[in-house]
């Protein structure tokens, strides 16, 4: 098997993407380097294909890779270098290659002009490589080795535009706020080693091994379960380690897709989703994950109504949807919240997209209350971001409504957690509920009414004629006859992303779905979550069919209150809505103020201590009395004792006179 199918090069392949562009960039030609970028990601896409076909067609639950070497071994703790695909691991693969693929070709026309266009291509590939040893590796630590990865790749392309002082910031804030949650990830697999030490068992780490001794952990599953969850709340940004990933938007626009809908946040997830046999032995573990899940999706949802650049809103969606994904696998509905995650994929990577293409054809203009009918000079970027609008706020019959229903259901009726399903599912609602006007806000201000982006003219009364949402006048901005449709390289990915935003729902067919009696999806990935087959879920069609049609007719409300208000006949209410609450708006638009709280309660206080440890330990005790006491004190006594080393024989005599002088006068006081 392993001849035949090298599943190794499915992760190898971008690393030397990355290392031969990384190291010999700089001579290549854009041609080149965009061959081999996309060929490194494009490959392990094809593999990936083979893979999944070679299991869906033989039946077999799992490729296990004999172990390329071993990596270190000392007493009983071994770790193997080798990698392994299931069922969860192949639909991961072609999820981040195929989305990754996507994102190389577009990044091709996006980033050609920049000057350290082979090194974001290098970064890419590395991104990739380290996305696929997160979850192609065969161990805990592999894992860990990739988790680290993306954490590095995604402060150098956060980052990459480093000479602005803000986005050299923005890649801080996302390495140390993930180091935070690392810390805890590290802590949880120090439990682990602990409880198979104790227990006497061989301390390999391999995903297999743990689950067939799964058992082993009961004792301590919550502890294990919650410091694992608090690496995955870094690393998929919830509450309360979501800050770094609004601030992300600061890297280039590719860099936004991949990390919020095919890499790096989705890690959380399915961390969270390949230890499910940890999780299903504690009921207050689960209650944690999905509690915080809750919170996420509808505090990050209620942020997107007054953000005005495009990335920011899209950004708070991502949080919020993650937020969905944690109440998914939660409650142990571990195929639901997957499932959300491919769908999002689809329509979150084209989002993204479609607000590069528009910030493109915008001269880098972000914000969109100079933005505005833009659907007539971009038609594919509008309709195309259009579908993926109504996907993520759950259109009927779109990927996104049949997996957010699924998970709305299955908060619903589980019967797990300490808090009972509807608290959560009353939550969810509301969060799909301010999914639903956000997006649709955003979309109308970007594609519908006029353009607000000209250069503004006065009207007959002397007053600025371009209003944003809340009445505010704008200046700048590019000409109407100078947008035009972006390139096929990034207009093609964008088709693709929006059939899969459409399409998509249909791996995940709910039962009552005429003619679907199996859904497809959990089906899949059954042998994988075979310890969560002991939860428990209500099962009532009629009350499911029931609460989907109250879900979906909030949302649909929502929607068209947001469309009547931006780009119907009631584009003066958001003016008046801020105005009236001004206090609350204002708290919406500066994000509760959550940076300055942290930075009141956490960022000051250190950089206080640190700036006393610098001053007074550092420079005064350290430098001052132990390096460059010492020092002085030498230098003092070197200058004494040089007085009386002059080499003048005279001046000697004297000296010796002078001390029998002294002794003599001595001796007769005694």
């Amino acid at each position: 098997m392993e001849k035949d199918l090298p599943i190794h090069l499915i992760v190898f392949l971008p690393l030397l993407g990355a290392a031969i562009n990384g190291l010999l960039g700089r001579r290549f030609s854009w041609t080149t380097v965009t061959a081999i970028a996309c060929i490194a990601s494009l490959i392990p896409f094809v593999l990936s294909v083979q893979a999944f076909m070679h299991m869906y067609s033989t039946g077999e639950e799992v490729i296990r890779q004999v172990p390329l070497f071993t990596w270190f071994a000392t007493g009983t703790f071994s770790v193997d270098l080798g990698f392994t695909i299931d069922r969860l691991t192949s639909v991961f693969c072609l999820n981040v290659t195929g989305i990754g693929f996507l994102i190389h070709m577009y990044s091709s026309a996006y980033m050609k002009e920049d000057p350290g266009y082979f090194k974001f291509m290098a970064y890419l590939n590395l991104f990739l490589f380290s996305m696929l040893m997160l979850i192609m590796g065969e161990n805990l630590l592999l894992m860990f080795v990739g988790w680290e990865g993306v954490g590095l790749c995604s402060y150098l392309l956060i980052g990459f535009w480093y000479t602005e002082t803000a986005n050299a910031d923005a890649g801080k804030k996302a390495f140390i706020t993930n180091r935070v949650g690392d810390f805890g990830f590290l802590m949880g697999i120090f439990f682990i080693l602990y409880a198979l030490n104790t227990q006497g068992l061989p301390m390999t780490l391999s995903f297999h091994d743990l689950q067939e001794n799964a058992g082993r952990f009961s004792e301590l599953a919550t502890i294990i379960g919650l410091l694992l969850f608090v690496g995955a709340a870094g690393k998929s940004a919830q509450v309360p380690l979501y800050v770094w990933l609004p601030d992300a938007m600061a890297g280039p626009t590719p860099v936004s897709a991949l990390i919020h809908a095919a890499t790096m946040v989705t890690a959380g997830i399915y961390m969270v989703a390949r230890m499910n046999f940890i999780y299903v032995q504690s009921p207050m573990a689960m209650t944690v994950v999905t509690s915080i899940g809750a919170i996420t999706a509808l505090f990050a949802a209620t942020m997107g109504f007054a953000q005005t650049d495009i990335k920011k809103v899209l950004a708070y969606s991502t949080v919020s949807q993650l937020g969905y994904m944690f109440m998914g696998v939660g409650v142990g509905a571990y195929a639901a919240g997957l499932f959300h995650v491919i769908t999002h994929a689809f329509f979150k990577a084209g989002l993204f997209l479609g607000s590069g293409s528009v910030i493109h054809a915008l001269h880098h203009e972000q914000d969109t209350r100079k933005m505005g009918g833009l659907l007539k000079k971009m038609p594919i970027t509008g309709w195309t971001f259009a579908l993926s609008t109504a996907a993520i706020a759950g259109f009927p019959l779109l990927s996104g409504f049949f997996s957010k229903d699924e998970i709305l259901w299955k908060v619903f009726s589980n019967q797990n957690t300490l808090i009972p399903g509807w608290v959560f599912w009353l939550v969810a609602v509301a969060g799909a509920m301010c999914t639903a006007f956000y997006m649709v806000r955003v979309y109308a201000l970007t594609f519908v009414g006029t353009y607000r982006g000209e250069p503004a003219h006065d009207d007959h009364h002397g007053h600025d004629a371009h209003h944003d949402d809340h009445g505010h006048g704008h200046h700048g901005g590019v000409k109407w006859n100078d947008i035009h449709e972006s390139p096929w390289t990034m207009t093609l990915p964008l088709v693709v992303l929006a059939i899969g935003a459409v399409f998509g729902g249909l791996l995940g067919l709910p039962h009552w779905f005429p003619g679907h009696p199996t859904n497809f999806f959990d089906h899949w990935l059954e042998p994988v979550f075979e310890p969560a087959s002991k939860l428990k879920f209500l099962d009532n069609t009629s009350l499911e069919l029931g609460l989907m049609a109250v879900s979906v007719g909030l949302a649909a409300l929502s929607a068209a209150a947001a469309w009547f208000m931006y780009a119907g006949n009631g584009k003066h209410l958001p003016e008046k809505i801020a105005t009236q609450f001004r206090p609350i708006y204002r708290a919406v638009y500066n994000k509760y103020y959550v940076d300055e709280i942290y930075a009141f309660l956490i960022v000051n206080p250190i950089k206080a201590f640190a700036r006393f440890c610098w001053r007074w330990v550092d420079d005064g005790l350290i430098d001052g009395v132990l390096v460059n006491g010492p020092a002085a004190i030498v230098n003092l006594t070197g200058r004494v004792v040089r007085l009386f080393t002059t080499g003048d024989v005279q001046r000697y005599a004297f000296f010796v006179l002078g001390g029998v002088w002294l002794l003599v006068v001595v001796w007769l006081a005694e």
